[in-house]
């Protein structure tokens, strides 16, 4: 990333620079990338307040309130803010299609999917010449919020009207990706990139879909071509050359550093004993929450908090785990190792938590929500994956079990005001995923929705059943209830937009369980 301005450093950010170089020139682009630069460095307050600062100052400038909405739309969930902005912008340019669209998905962000629902139509009658443009973007937002077949729907009439455009292909590949079709995508995303290979989004795209048909040897190669998504942009080993399938590791140091989020590092760490078997010196780089956990189950690597680790020389290779088994070779389900743990417990631990949790058994772990992220792709995902302890809880007791949650952040306060049948909550003295995982030890059962526990649960070896939103992650295939992942894993998948349906089958299929269920 090129720098802000004269003595602003993107890979360290100083607010004051930040502020000056922007107010001193308040240029959309200087906005965006200003913008970027304080939340990639997690100055998200800052960056916020900037952004009102520059465009309060500059109200009749219509392009800078885009820019700014853009960039809190792109980082962060603040949908007010960015719908104020939006609204500035529209004044001077009431015409303005993509402000339009823009104020549409926030206006579904904030609750009122009717009313953006409707903006989006009103568009479509206003615009008749610009239909394909408004459909474009009304497909992002349907997708974004969970309704793939009201997007595939809208699209393809553009088709018929004889229009044709890599978005509007891309966007029913994706639609169709989403719906668990993946393989009627492939079509619409290979005439995509043949209209325009340069995208990454769509090459991306085309990844995941080939990923989730199971299609390993021709997505791997695909999803390495990514951008990655990395915290901070600007660190050192990201310009180290990327470990490949075939590269000699032989006494060679590589760096192996946590991307995407926390379940994807646990999922595809299993590789590093191929690594390691190979003679490569090892160093993974994950946050502090991992490291006590990584480092007991591959004493054979260096296990370090990415956080603030410096430079040091002599490394040959640097790979972002989620690469790990393209670079180990896996090109089929069949070829995925599936060891019944992987990652290992302190006994110790093992016998502290063990000393907090009930007697009674079997014990059940319950998650109902994922992280509560704050970047909006992020944070809309987290919705349509996560449900309440309310809902969950009502769908599953009364149950002749002892129910243990294993909610973490702040939706953990949900617990307070919960007043079904008992639930043990154990989370206030964990300080890690190790203590997580020492939990999950003393636990016969996990039932989550898709987040970091699940993967955890399956790499220790705990019996885990995950509730998968209609759209499923690539990772889980377009149906089934196994997974060649986790061995102990059942799947249960919704088949529409609420999680409702699938609770109540979660629920009776505990109670069959508890019947049958027997101490191992």
């Amino acid at each position: 990333m090129a720098d802000l301005a004269p003595g602003v450093d993107a890979a360290v950010p100083d607010v004051r620079a930040c502020r000056e170089a922007l107010l001193r020139s308040p240029t959309p682009e200087l906005m965006l990338r200003t913008g970027d630069v304080l939340f990639a460095a997690k100055q998200r307050l800052e960056a916020i307040r900037l952004i009102l600062e520059v465009t309060s100052c500059h109200l009749d400038d219509w392009r800078l309130s885009l820019a700014g909405a853009m960039t809190i739309l792109t980082h962060s969930s603040r949908y007010d803010i960015a719908e104020t902005l939006l609204r500035n912008a529209l004044r001077h340019q009431p015409e303005h299609i993509p402000i339009q669209a823009y104020l549409a998905h926030v206006r579904m962000a904030g609750g009122d999917i009717a009313g953006g629902k409707a903006l989006f139509s009103g568009m479509v009658r206003r615009y008749p010449a610009q239909q394909a443009m408004v459909c474009t973007y009304m497909s992002v937002s349907l997708l974004a919020f969970g309704f793939p077949m009201e997007s595939l729907q809208i699209l393809l009439p553009c088709l018929e009207s004889g229009y044709v455009d890599a978005s509007i292909l891309s966007n029913i590949g994706c639609s169709l990706e989403h719906l668990n079709r993946s393989a009627d995508s492939f079509s619409w995303y290979e005439q995509a990139l043949a209209l325009d290979p340069t995208r990454a989004l769509i090459r991306f795209g085309y990844a995941c879909a080939l990923l989730k048909a199971g299609r390993l040897r021709e997505g791997w190669p695909r999803f390495f071509d990514r951008e990655l998504t990395v915290g901070d942009r600007g660190a050192w080993y990201l310009a180290l050359p990327r470990l490949r399938p075939g590269d000699e590791v032989a006494g060679r140091r590589i760096i192996l550093f946590q991307e995407q989020g926390l379940g994807d590092t646990i999922q595809f760490i299993r590789f590093v004993p191929d690594l390691l078997a190979k003679g490569a010196e090892v160093t993974i780089l994950v946050p502090r929450t991992l490291v006590p956990l990584l480092a007991r189950s591959y004493p054979g690597a260096t296990v370090r908090e990415i956080d603030g680790f410096g430079r040091e020389d002599d490394y040959a290779y640097a790979a972002a785990i989620p690469d790990l088994p393209y670079i180990a070779g896996v090109m089929s389900m069949h070829d995925i190792p599936a060891p019944v743990s992987y990652l290992r417990a302190d006994p110790g631990d093992v016998a502290r938590f063990a000393a907090l949790l009930p007697e009674r058994r079997p014990r059940v772990g319950l998650v109902w929500a994922g992280e509560q992220r704050v970047r909006s792709d992020d944070a809309l995902v987290d919705r349509r994956r996560s449900t309440t302890l309310a809902a969950l809880g009502t769908a599953v007791t009364p149950v002749d079990a002892t129910l243990v949650s294993l909610q973490f952040g702040g939706l953990r306060s949900e617990i307070a005001g919960w007043t079904g049948q008992a639930l043990c909550d154990p989370m206030g003295a964990v300080r890690d995923m190790a203590d997580t995982a020492a939990i999950m030890a003393n636990l016969d059962l996990v039932i989550s929705v898709d987040t970091s526990p699940v993967h955890l649960a399956g790499a220790v070896g705990c019996p885990v059943w995950m509730i998968s939103r209609e759209d499923a992650c690539w990772r889980w295939g377009d149906s089934g209830e196994r997974s060649a992942w986790y061995p102990g894993m059942r799947l249960f998948r919704a088949r529409e937009r609420s999680l409702a349906p699938v609770l109540q089958e979660v629920g009776a299929a505990l109670r069959i369980w508890v019947k049958t269920w027997r101490p191992s």
